[in-house]
């Protein structure tokens, strides 16, 4: 009989994606993997290969702006995972963030073998303590804790994130590929390029020949559609996460800030011209696993800050980066393209 482990990623879409290698790791040893996620988090989870079911919950000590803690809801979490009887957990989390919350509930829950990534001293709360000390990528560090957790990605899984197959067809929405696909939105205004940027790509990539789509969701359908304006196709609010994954999967370059579709890029293999504002490091977390190019200044004042709202006059750190810029290196990733084809 199969055990049932519980892998748990609390923040938002990209978080999620990240921590897909670690999950498949997990469902490898032909255990029953379920994932414990934020409500920004869930639907990414049921993209995630080797996920059995997924559970959502509204984290106190996660996100940016978090609801209050609930006794009565921690109460029904803590209940609905003991019902579960999970034989073990792991619990994954960024480089600036404690499990040992999670780890609490999951004992009070009854789960008998808990791991999580911890610096800080875990008492009776994790029966794995690992420690990272290093700059490693975010899905690498997940990765990690499954390895020394005794899981294994099977032989031919190469450890960049994926997605579930077959997606959508979406020929329907974006026409017939080639296309760039431009995604102006973020989930923080620190890590967003200016629009008019992003519109004044959107021309000049039209001008070169290039077939444009802009994507967002549902709240960013004015702001695609002044990217988009005359010259491209405007998907604002009209695709779910896997029809996004869809248009990102056909698309020769995805150009993006720091946000949850970059990482769905990365999941669907296309390559990324990341606007990647330093407030969290790159090395942790640019698009992982696909060719990119990183533009915006990583040195700037805001530099590990982890702000969300820029507190910097004038943006300088993405602001600096041209239209040109931008256009340079999507022709660049485009000829990589056609060379590895």
């Amino acid at each position: 009989m199969s055990s049932r482990v519980l892998c748990v990623r609390l923040d938002a879409t990209g978080d999620v994606l990240l921590a897909g290698p670690a999950i498949r790791a997990v469902a490898a040893s032909g255990a029953t993997v379920d994932v414990l996620a934020g409500p920004r988090g869930g639907t990414a989870a049921r993209l995630l290969p080797g996920v059995e079911d997924v559970l959502v919950w509204q984290c106190p000590w996660v996100g940016l702006n978090p609801s209050p803690a609930d006794p009565g809801d921690v109460a029904a979490l803590v209940a609905t995972l003991r019902d579960r009887r999970y034989d073990a957990a792991l619990v994954f989390t960024s480089f600036h963030q404690s499990p040992l919350p999670t780890a609490l509930l999951l004992r009070l829950a009854g789960v008998g073998w808990v791991g999580g990534i911890s610096e800080d001293y875990p008492g009776a709360l994790l029966d794995l303590r690992h420690r990272l000390t290093d700059d490693r990528p975010e899905s690498e560090r997940a990765l990690s804790l499954a390895l020394v957790a005794g899981y294994r990605l099977p032989a031919g899984d190469d450890g960049r994130l994926a997605v579930r197959r077959p997606l959508p067809d979406v020929r329907s929405l974006t026409g017939a590929p080639p296309y760039v696909v431009l995604h102006p939105g973020t989930s923080a205004p620190a890590r967003a390029w200016p629009p008019d940027r992003f519109a004044a790509v959107a021309r000049l990539l039209h001008d070169a020949g290039h077939r444009v789509v802009v994507t967002g969701a549902p709240a960013e359908t004015a702001l695609t559609g002044m990217v988009a304006a005359d010259v491209a196709v405007d998907l604002g609010g009209r695709t779910d996460l896997a029809q996004l994954a869809a248009v990102l999967s056909g698309a020769e370059v995805v150009v993006v800030g720091n946000t949850g579709p970059a990482h769905l890029a990365a999941a669907v293999g296309t390559p990324v011209v990341s606007l990647f504002a330093p407030t969290v490091p790159a090395a942790r977390w640019a698009p992982y696993g696909v060719p990119r190019v990183l533009l915006g200044d990583q040195h700037a004042p805001c530099r590990d800050s982890r702000v969300t709202t820029c507190s910097v006059p004038g943006h300088p750190c993405l602001s600096s980066v041209t239209a040109d810029e931008v256009v340079r290196a999507v022709a660049a990733m485009s000829r990589l393209v056609e060379k590895v084809v």
